[in-house]
């Protein structure tokens, strides 16, 4: 009478799975992306009429430049992060995704240099007087509206892209439940009907309108990083056919 073999415990375990930690990584990613929040505080004397010529502290519109240098490389990192796993869907509209974040990021950037800007015209010039303060005010204006209209187009605009292009591969996979993403498909629409309609005037940028039109992108990215953290990815025929590329052949058949 034959007795089996035991296999040890290194032989009977598998590893922890790379698709369990490109979520967790992507989701941390996410959440990152809401620290930029403050900045709605912090920017309140920067973008006052006279900040330029004034004596006012700077500080706290360089924490939020710096906050938002953040945001910008956590959305990059959000989507390289999830670019090997929903390619596997549409690699097309994953490259796109890849694309609209990298955009949104190059915004930022162009929103955080003219804030910057306006902060060294308002350390080197601040005490000007007369005809010249009146121009600076101008030149200060100019900056401030810089970043509203980068805002309008990076911070305000692309999540809605990024929703209707992550959201769309999210449901068709199958690697989260399809809850979440049909909240950043009904949310998409809706927030960038609001953006067209602030680029032409007819609402406010920061009314009432324009915030309730970007609640559901705000639920629908906040609620996916913590799911990706907290849960994963589903199993389905993506995360099925990725771990089976990256299980080593002694482990294939504790799987099954």
């Amino acid at each position: 009478m034959s007795v089996a073999r035991r296999r040890p415990d290194n032989e009977r375990r598998p590893p922890v799975t790379s698709t369990r930690k490109t979520a967790l990584v992507a989701g941390i990613f996410y959440l990152i992306t809401f620290v930029s929040i403050p900045t709605l505080g912090l920017y309140s004397s920067v973008k006052g009429k006279d900040f330029i010529i004034s004596s006012g502290a700077d500080t706290g519109a360089l924490w939020g430049c710096f906050l938002e240098v953040i945001v910008a490389l956590a959305g990059i990192g959000t989507a390289v992060t999830l670019f090997p796993v929903v390619r596997r869907q549409n690699e097309g509209m994953a490259l796109g995704f890849v694309a609209s974040r990298t955009l949104e990021a190059a915004m930022i950037f162009t929103g955080v240099a003219s804030l910057l800007s306006l902060v060294t015209l308002h350390q080197d010039l601040g005490t000007a007087t007369g005809a010249n303060a009146a121009s600076l005010i101008t030149i200060g204006a100019s900056h401030v509206a810089t970043y509203n209209w980068a805002f309008t187009l990076g911070q305000s605009l692309m999540p809605g892209i990024n929703a209707l292009l992550l959201g769309t591969l999210l449901y068709r996979s199958g690697l989260v439940p399809r809850v979440l993403p049909v909240i950043g498909l009904i949310g998409a629409p809706l927030h960038i009907t609001a953006v067209v309609l602030t680029m032409f005037g007819v609402i406010d940028r920061i009314g009432s309108v324009a915030l309730i039109a970007a609640l559901p992108i705000a639920v629908w990215e906040f609620s996916l990083g913590v799911y990706l953290v907290v849960k994963g990815f589903k199993p389905c025929p993506i995360t099925d056919a990725m771990l089976e590329d990256t299980t080593p052949p002694a482990h294939r058949d504790v799987l099954a």
